[in-house]
């Protein structure tokens, strides 16, 4: 198992959403868990991939998005 954490700024998300849902849904094994911070609006996301191909691909394609740190690890 991997878990993905993307961390992504509040201007990031506004520009960017339509890009990574478009992203996400290329992966419908995918639940992300989505904290919206209070203070600030930027985001944290979770979810777990069964494969570290897939957890790589998406973390580099979020990663390539303006706003959006991607990161995987071992679960």
């Amino acid at each position: 198992m991997w878990h993905i954490t993307i961390n992504c700024s509040a201007e990031g998300w506004t520009r960017y959403n339509q890009e990574f849902r478009a992203i996400a849904d290329r992966y419908p094994e995918l639940k992300l868990i989505t904290k919206k911070m209070k203070d600030d609006e930027r985001r944290i996301m979770e979810g777990d991939f069964d494969d570290v191909d897939d957890a790589e691909a998406f973390t580099e394609a979020c990663s390539a998005l303006d706003g959006f740190i991607a990161t995987f690890e071992a679960n």
